[in-house]
């Protein structure tokens, strides 16, 4: 878990399948972006209890949202989600500046969360709209480097949910889609526990989905074409809960910027602090859309240089060797033998099956979560 100390903030890809998204019954990618479409269930009006109590920003995910690749000040990781987090806070809020608290070890857990102020209460919904204005904000995030959407579910869910949080955001399943053993039918399941769990106890959810790795990493189309659909039947899954809950939405996949080298990072899987930086003004951007009232979105300047390509060749003669290691003896095998399937099906001119397999096994991942026990989403109890 990280603790990350901001201004005015307390520290404790292709398009999805529109098939599915049509069957399910969702909005176009502008209208999630949007937030319109109807919203989850809305939260009570705030009370003189929960006006006492602190606007909690709660971060769950993988690498992405853990940070990687947004350098911060005196070491390790901030990222998008503390960006944002210190842009939840209005300029004219009293008490803005938040003086410093403890911090916390990776993978603790954040304890009950000290109370503080609000001006206007917690976010509340409105006709599907946000209101209210944060004046003080505890941020926790829990996103782990490395961590599969499992993962999350089983070790970062839990937290998240004893905090009872107003603001969550779900950023994950991109390493999923880099293991041998991806499975669209468990990862959908598993997305829909945590965001149900998550709204259940009234909390905002961001979502967003993600770009497709073979496109971004230039690998040739036998290579890139099992990852492209894969990440298309998870950005797909996130598409329609994203309607289903009511989450303020970001269509990362289709941002321009993504592509742009100077918005990755050294890995050219992760943002740059400038990537960074633009992510979490998507979602203030879409936040404001919903209602919301904000302090100025974070800077697009960086503090630092982009990478260089010395910075890059450097990562990969060091840490990246690790990473190479560890994908050939797991996603590589498993990944040459969907490029020579792949190449197989391209000779005959019969590619199109693979993707209406895919689509087949998207569209039942889905409906498999609409029957969904309900078991275990008691409000603040673990999942």
């Amino acid at each position: 878990m990280t603790v990350w100390r901001a201004p005015g903030v307390r520290p404790t890809a292709p398009p999805p399948d529109a098939g599915a998204l049509a069957e399910a019954g969702a909005p176009a990618d502008h209208d999630i972006a949007a937030g319109r479409g109807p919203a989850g269930p809305a939260s009570a009006a705030p009370g003189p209890a929960d006006r006492a109590a602190p606007f909690r920003f709660v971060a769950l995910g993988d690498s992405l949202t853990a940070g990687v690749g947004d350098p911060a000040p005196g070491g390790g990781w901030r990222g998008w989600a503390a960006l944002l987090a210190g842009a939840l806070v209005p300029d004219d809020a009293p008490d803005r500046a938040a003086g410093p608290v403890g911090g916390g070890a990776t993978g603790a857990d954040p304890g009950p969360a000290r109370s503080g102020d609000l001006a206007g209460g917690p976010y509340v919904e409105v006709g599907g709209r946000l209101d209210g204005r944060p004046r003080r904000v505890e941020f926790v995030n829990l996103a782990r480097s490395g961590a599969l959407v499992a993962e999350m579910v089983e070790g970062q869910l839990p937290a998240a949910r004893r905090s009872r949080p107003q603001l969550a955001s779900v950023v994950v399943g991109g390493n999923d889609t880099l293991r041998a053993a991806f499975d669209i039918g468990r990862l959908a399941r598993a997305l829909d526990l945590a965001m149900r769990g998550l709204r259940a106890d009234g909390a905002v959810l961001l979502t967003t989905c993600l770009p497709d790795p073979g496109r971004v990493l230039g690998l040739p189309r036998p290579l890139a074409a099992p990852l492209t659909r894969r990440m298309r039947a998870l950005n797909t899954v996130v598409h329609v809960l994203a309607r289903r809950y009511g989450s303020v939405h970001v269509h990362l996949a289709g941002c321009a910027w993504v592509t742009d080298r100077a918005a990755r990072g050294v890995d050219r899987l992760h943002p740059s602090e400038l990537g960074h930086r633009l992510l979490a003004r998507e979602f203030h951007a879409a936040l404001g859309r919903r209602g919301a009232r904000l302090g100025p979105a974070p800077a697009v300047e960086p503090d630092g240089p982009p990478p260089t390509f010395a910075d890059g060749t450097w990562w990969l003669a060091t840490r990246g060797t690790r990473w190479v290691f560890d994908r050939c003896r797991d996603l590589l095998p498993d990944l040459v033998r969907q490029a020579a399937l792949e190449s197989g099906h391209h000779l005959t001119g019969t590619a199109h099956l693979l993707d209406a397999r895919a689509r087949t096994a998207t569209r039942g991942a889905l409906t498999a979560t609409r029957g969904a026990p309900a078991r275990a989403l008691g409000a603040g109890g673990a999942a």
